[in-house]
């Protein structure tokens, strides 16, 4: 038996696993209620903006899957707000820029994570609104007790909050001063903004009306009208060092709404396996499983350097190809049936040797070979400096204590539905927090290049390449998996790796997330300054001394990291004869899988 940190929970009620104990236990408060999968992964989702604040706010941005009982494949709830109309490449080159800041108004896109979970409750919550809220409006006015790495990131951004972004100072420097860990911590402006939602909803009659009433109370009232009110005047620091004002508006908040759209899928030794699109980077996952087609993966050890070795250079070639080749397909001819071929990912997979690559290689594809050199010309540029105000997306904490990542949720019910979601964006390093709401806007416009002709071109309308990357499968006999986790650059290296253990070693749930991960830092960054480490790989330090000796030899650039520090993967699953199973990493000490 392999070594688990935990049980692999089993029942057959529900189960709820996120990234903070207090989001699961709100989850599975909504499923003893009698509600749905959907209820529980809002209420969570909004519990999440409060607890962890310094990884997602209310502002940011969400895509999710949703699977409901009987239905052949998931759906993919697109959460991801579109660059605002003002969002041009001219205007933007105007204001001296090179690259898109990972901090300030001019990062910003339209928020739509709030939007997603209003669609998954419209058509498929059983619970009003209030009942799913309630959990979240309790911790944000009575308080919860802060990690030490959101006191920790609000320290550090304490001075740039009193000196630049004064807004934020009332909400997360009480009484003039950082939190210290594990006190409480409160964020009433947050609550109040949510209760005054809440109410305006329930002025409408009915679940689905009140629904609806929530997000043109969002959309086109109060929330839209605080946000316009800030950008009209605001002029901010960002990442660059600058003072910017921002071009988003009203107009663009009530322009946009979270869409339902069908999800990409590849079969791997007997199981489906499904993800977002290429306005995601989840294709990355069915790019690396088309690859790995040709192996016998479970001939190799799942902690031998010939594992790490062939999904890491696998990974790289993936990783190129969303570089060169991914954006949002509405406004883009992205060639994603090629990408994820048998026929292509057996081409990639003749590319890669016995040592490891140094050399960003994007694939050939007939008729798009000038993507493929735009982003070679891309990759080889100079690295643009910053004094690393609120840049980029946090990450792991491995990097430093004061850095975290995002935050993810799995759930499935009784009933037979499961839902995946990766909410991100709006977190307290990204931009100043809005008067009366209490949380900042998202910073995902960082994905947009300021190049012409590109599928992750700037440009009104159009959806950023996120990051953001849950996922579903479906084993032979039946069984949905839902899983995930945070990480930025680093989500689909690590659900790879979670997913190859499932499928080839054997493993259960607990078993595959707290086996030693390891990533590749070779790929360009998704997040400004976006830079490339040609080559480097970091991997935990409970792999074996021979198999990360072996790494070096063949080429790597090898970087161990502290023990126990990457990776926050979850995941649930749900069988046809109604058993269902969760587990969470332990991993930072913060997940837990939650159920009966």
């Amino acid at each position: 038996m392999t070594f688990t940190t935990r049980p692999e929970l089993s029942g057959t009620f529900g189960m709820v696993t996120t990234t903070h104990w207090l989001a699961s236990a709100s989850g599975m408060k909504m499923l003893e209620m009698g509600g749905s999968a959907a209820d529980a992964a809002a209420a969570a989702g909004f519990v999440l903006n409060v607890v962890e604040p310094h990884l997602n706010g209310p502002l940011g941005d969400m895509p999710a899957m949703i699977w409901p009982a009987g239905d052949e494949a998931p759906t993919v709830v697109c959460g991801q707000g579109t660059a605002p109309e003002g969002a041009t490449i001219d205007h933007y080159r105007g204001e001296g820029l090179d690259l898109i800041p990972g901090s300030g108004l001019l990062a910003t896109v339209v928020p739509g994570q709030f939007d997603a979970f209003m669609l998954m409750l419209r058509d498929h919550g059983r619970l009003p609104l209030r009942e799913v809220m309630a959990p979240a409006i309790y911790y944000a006015r009575h308080g919860h007790p802060i990690l030490p790495r959101v006191a920790a990131t609000i320290a550090d951004m304490a001075d740039v909050f009193r000196d630049e972004w004064p807004t934020s100072a009332p909400v997360f420097l009480p009484g003039g001063h950082a939190p210290e860990p594990g006190t409480l911590f409160k964020n009433e402006m947050l609550a109040d903004f949510w209760d005054r939602l809440v109410t305006e909803a329930e002025a409408a009659t009915g679940h689905e009306a009140q629904i609806e009433a929530a997000r043109i109370a969002f959309h086109e009232g109060f929330v839209a009208e605080a946000i316009d009110d800030y950008l009209k005047n605001a002029c901010v620091m960002d990442a660059t060092g600058a003072r910017r004002k921002g071009v988003m508006t009203g107009d663009d908040m009530a322009k946009w709404r979270a869409s339902y759209e069908p999800a990409l899928r590849v079969q791997h030794s007997g199981w489906d396996v499904f993800k977002c699109g290429t306005w995601t980077q989840g294709p990355v996952l069915l790019q690396s499983l088309q690859m790995l087609a040709g192996d016998d993966i479970a001939a190799l050890d799942p902690v031998g350097d010939a594992f790490v070795h062939r999904v890491t250079e696998v990974l790289k070639l993936a990783f190129a190809d969303r570089e060169a080749y991914y954006g949002d397909p509405d406004h883009f001819d992205v060639p994603v049936d090629t990408l994820i071929s048998a026929t292509y990912g057996a081409e990639r997979r003749a590319q890669i040797g016995d040592k490891a690559s140094l050399d960003q290689r994007p694939g050939a594809i007939a008729g798009h070979e000038a993507l493929a050199q735009a982003f070679l010309a891309r990759a080889t540029r100079p690295p643009v400096q910053s004094d690393g105000i609120g840049i980029g997306e946090p990450t792991m904490a491995h990097l430093t204590e004061k850095r975290g990542d995002t935050v993810h949720i799995d759930v499935v019910d009784q009933w037979g539905l499961a839902v995946s979601a990766t909410p991100s964006g709006g977190w307290l390093k990204s931009n100043p927090v809005i008067p009366g709401l209490g949380v900042p806007l998202n910073t995902r416009a960082q994905m947009f290049w300021l190049d012409e002709g590109l599928p992750t071109s700037l440009a009104p309308g159009r959806r950023p390449r996120t990051t953001l990357s849950p996922s579903m499968a479906r084993k032979p006999d039946g069984t949905r998996v839902a899983f995930g986790t945070p990480g930025g650059d680093q989500q689909d290296q690590w659900q790879l790796t979670f997913l190859l253990r499932l499928i080839h070693h054997g493993m259960n749930l607990q078993e595959a997330i707290d086996g030693p991960l390891f990533h590749t830092g070779h790929l360009q960054a998704s997040f400004f300054p976006r830079g490339t480490k040609p080559g480097h790989l970091m991997a935990e330090p409970h792999f074996p001394a021979a198999t990360l000796d072996a790494l070096r030899t063949r080429g790597h650039k090898l970087e161990v990291s502290e023990p126990w520090a990457i990776g926050r993967l979850t995941a649930a699953s749900l069988s046809p004869d109604g058993m269902l199973k969760a587990a969470a990493t332990p991993r930072l000490m913060q997940a837990y899988a939650i159920g009966r």
